[in-house]
């Protein structure tokens, strides 16, 4: 099996919750992570609806697609 390189971020991540590695403070990490990434995705969304990128029928388009097809390409 092949190393593993943790980037800056994940190396971060480990050193500030080193102190604490109970169920708990996962869930709760998982939680702020979740809540964070939720976010970004939904600001992203809202500036493409914004300038006219993603509407209505571009969702249509995509609800058709079969994502998985996709990823064995």
């Amino acid at each position: 099996m092949a190393a593993t390189v943790l980037n800056s971020v994940q190396q971060h991540l480990l050193k500030m919750f080193a102190f604490d590695g109970s169920e708990e403070r996962l869930n709760e990490v998982k939680e702020v992570l979740t809540k964070y990434f939720s976010q970004k995705l939904d600001d992203r969304l809202n500036d493409l609806w914004d300038s006219g990128v993603l509407d209505q029928e571009k969702l249509d388009e995509l609800r058709k697609i079969d994502v998985r097809t996709l990823t064995k390409r």
